[in-house]
């Protein structure tokens, strides 16, 4: 047998076959993105993201960093926080007692009395463009593929130009903090990079080169209010030369080259200042790239998998897709076309996605995920690219527990424990009360008054639906640590807030909210159903708190004003789950806001076992809102459908989310693009496959048919308990349950109706059983049927 040379370009592509095979957590594409919007894929460490089109002769690497915000302290006019100087109460007081007085108030009536202007809020903004170009090539380019890796965290390109291969990949350290590039070529390669920035900040670029390697850095600040900031790109080749030609640097040489990029503001998230005292961003920039410098493109990478993969790996969702071929955009085109293997494919993507956007837009040192998670390529971005606090940033963080991603969570809880100081400023001169709370939306500078967008300006029950976050997580996680340091004082304040704040209501001597109001349409009242429920979800929730705590008084005085409170669940002339006190409802009304059903979720004061009567006026509710919307209230109504146990519904909300609103690059859109609809979408699968809010694990609770068969490993239930499960048509066929924490377990489900095996000792009968379980224990219990369990 003769011996044959293989083409170096064979060798380069085959070295990489695992990575470039068929996966069903591969996002791929055959030809270059160029739409950021659309096409471009997001790589991100939590605090630096980064879109990447997959240009061949020339690319853009889009760059933001969370923390460039204009507007806040240092703007020219200053800034107050969306705080008036002087009192409202009184104002506030008297629109209240119209109100209870019987009187429906028109929000743009109220938001004239009340709403300000955003006087130098501010915009998320994006950081730059790094432009990489090559010398163009005659040859047609071939076999050409763009993909984003959720296993690795890593975006990927290759492609064939005549005889000469390419390779290129791109990730963002979350450990060095570091956007990490490698270009590799089967022939001799001529690049040249140069970094552009927005014209709303000043731009000194300065480039440096050596022996081993070259460095282009900008730095300047915002024309708006001074912020500081610094990008520092390193080209580190394999061999060849790197030179400067003015504000360029230039490598060649027959090798691969690596290049790392750093970015850094002197923002900090501390009230009143947010500034860094000290810190000067061109110094922190070159530090990241030095140490990345001396780790070297082999380390980088597999530090980086390694920290992503913790995170990602620990949940797998198997639908019973089919392997399938076609591109990402394709696949999600012909979605529910009748291909139930492709499907289920996408919709397993999909789901993986979600976990891959929030680790990659959330990590702790950060700000949270914003609207657009980390991603921005604009001055003036849709909604600011904010925090909207109405439902918005709750959504982010919705899979962050069941989805076993408790570590991404870290920078929601710092941003609403900074929010607390501001927050008790609003709360005094709002309402004369004590405690904290915020309004409608919240930035990067402790925003926390009401702006004057008539129908999206109220929602003074923030701090208490954002105080469900921290109880929350001690649910998932039985941190005692965490419920009495960080999750007891948010919980307390905004307690505190609502038991001044609270007024009676002489139609029925009940305790309302007043002014109220249901984003984001009809009138100003007096106790709408969201404003209720969310107040009586806290009090819920605070007084069990409490009583962890060893704080009695204050949890009797909670209870006293509980048993006071309307708890916003009327049931109304047609049925449904009235929005207000007083029946106004409207059986035509199709509003994409479904805020009166918070009690069956995100609460839990809605069950179908346990108030049928309420989740049927939940169903008639959502039956007369219809399923078409918009993204984020697409994901919203599955987490609803999966409460009323209704799978099938909830599907078609999923098939309805990835159809209508979901865009090639699987980003959700309102539209336009906003995360929060991935995040939803994500908790909301989980939903139907796993609920724990009853205080026991339904098992498979919301399972549609178009799931027959599958399994999922990794999610998470309350009371710290690691849930895996298989199914097929029967229903469940085998639960593993791995609990962090000892204790009595119950589970529901129909398979304890049946023939089953476990080692566990169960008490209970029929679908209902219990069991003691030990910290650090695995349980399993396996289905016998059709066969007789073996003796």
């Amino acid at each position: 047998m003769k011996n044959r040379s293989v083409p170096f370009f064979v060798g380069l592509f085959a070295c990489a076959s695992l990575s470039w095979g068929a996966s069903p957590t591969v996002l791929w594409y055959d030809k270059p993105a160029l739409d950021w919007e659309k096409e471009a894929l997001p790589i991100g460490n939590g605090r630096i993201g980064a879109m990447v089109f997959g240009g061949t002769t020339s690319e853009r690497l889009q760059i933001a960093e969370k923390s460039l915000w204009t507007g806040g302290p240092g703007t020219e006019g200053g800034y107050d926080y969306g705080l008036p100087a002087d009192s409202q109460a009184a104002l506030m007081s008297s629109i209240g007692r119209k109100l209870l007085d019987g009187a429906t108030l028109a929000p743009e009536e109220v938001a004239k009395q009340l709403g300000r202007k955003m006087h130098n809020y501010g915009d998320y903004q994006g950081f730059g463009d790094l432009l990489i170009e090559t010398d163009a090539s005659t040859e047609p380019v071939t076999d050409y593929r763009r993909e984003l890796d959720l296993d690795a965290g890593v975006a990927r390109v290759k492609f064939k130009q005549g005889m000469v291969g390419f390779r290129r990949e791109y990730f963002v350290s979350y450990p060095d903090q570091v956007l990490v590039a490698r270009w590799y070529s089967t022939s001799n390669q001529k690049v040249r990079f140069r970094y552009a920035v927005p014209d709303n900040r000043s731009a000194e670029a300065r480039v440096e080169s050596g022996a081993k390697g070259a460095r282009l850095t900008v730095t300047g600040a915002l024309k708006s209010n001074g912020l500081k900031y610094a990008v520092e790109l390193l080209v580190l080749p394999d061999c060849g030369t790197v030179s400067a030609d003015g504000n360029t640097l230039q490598f060649e040489g027959e090798c691969a080259v690596t290049f790392v990029l750093a970015a850094r503001t002197n923002y900090q998230m501390k009230y009143p200042d947010y500034r860094a005292a000290g810190v000067d961003p061109a110094k922190a920039v070159r530090t990241d790239t030095n140490a990345a410098a001396t780790q070297g493109y082999p380390f980088l990478s597999k530090r980086h998998f390694a920290d992503h993969g913790n995170l990602f790996s620990t949940v797998k969702l198997d639908l019973g897709a089919a392997e399938v071929k076609m591109s990402t955009d394709k696949l999600r085109a012909q979605y529910g076309s009748g291909n139930a293997g492709a499907d289920r494919a996408l919709e397993q993507l999909y789901f993986a996605y979600g976990r891959y956007l929030l680790i990659s837009s959330s990590r702790e040192g950060s700000l949270p995920a914003n609207l657009q998670g980390v991603w921005n390529d604009k001055a003036t971005p849709p909604w600011n690219a904010d925090y909207h606090v109405n439902i918005n940033l709750q959504m982010n963080y919705w899979p962050a527990e069941s989805a076993n991603l408790a570590g991404t969570a870290g920078p929601l809880f710092d941003f609403v424990e900074h929010l607390v100081e501001p927050g008790k400023l609003a709360a005094q001169r709002y309402f004369g009360a004590p405690g904290w709370t915020l309004f409608l939306n919240t930035n990067a500078w402790g925003y926390v008054g009401p702006i004057d967008w008539p129908t999206a300006f109220w929602q003074p029950e923030a701090s208490a639906w954002l105080a469900q976050h921290f109880y929350e997580h001690y649910l998932f996680s039985r941190d005692e640590k965490f419920l009495k340091s960080r999750a007891w004082p948010v919980m307390k304040g905004a307690t505190e807030f609502w038991l001044a704040a609270l007024v009676v209501d002489p139609r029925d001597g009940k305790l309302v909210v007043a002014p109220s109001y249901s984003p984001e349409h009809g009138p100003f009242t007096a106790g709408a159903a969201m404003s209720q429920q969310i107040v009586a979800d806290l009090f819920t929730n605070t007084a069990q708190a409490a009583r962890l705590v060893g704080d009695k008084a204050f949890a009797a005085r909670v209870d006293a004003t509980l048993a006071k409170l309307d708890t916003g669940l009327h049931i109304g002339k047609w049925g449904q789950l009235q929005e207000w006190k007083v029946d106004l409802d409207d059986p035509k009304d199709d509003h994409r806001h479904v805020s009166h059903l918070f009690a069956l979720h995100p609460g839990h004061a809605i069950d179908p076992v346990k108030n049928p009567e309420l989740a049927a006026a939940a169903r008639k509710t959502l039956d007369a809102r219809g399923d078409a919307s918009t993204g984020w209230s697409r994901a919203w109504k599955i987490n609803f459908w999966a409460r009323l146990h209704d799978g099938d519904r909830a599907h078609k909300l999923l098939e309805g989310l990835l159809r209508d609103s979901t865009l090639p690059n699987l980003w959700d859109t309102h539209p336009p693009f906003q995360i929060d609809g991935n995040f939803g979408a994500t908790a909301g699968m989980i939903e139907m496959l796993l609920q724990s809010q009853t205080g026991e694990l339904q098992l498979l609770p919301a399972l549609p048919k178009s799931w027959p068969k599958g399994s999922v490993k990794g999610i998470r239930a309350r009371g710290d308990i690691i849930v895996d499960m298989s199914w097929d048509e029967g229903g469940l066929t085998h639960l593993g349950l791995a609990p962090g924490h000892a204790g009595e377990v119950s589970l529901r489900s129909t398979m304890f109706e049946g023939q089953f095996q476990t080692g566990a000792t169960l008490r209970g009968q029929g679908a209902g059983r219990s069991f003691m379980a030990k910290a650090g224990g695995y349980y399993e219990f396996n289905r016998c049927e059709p066969e007789p369990c073996a003796k």
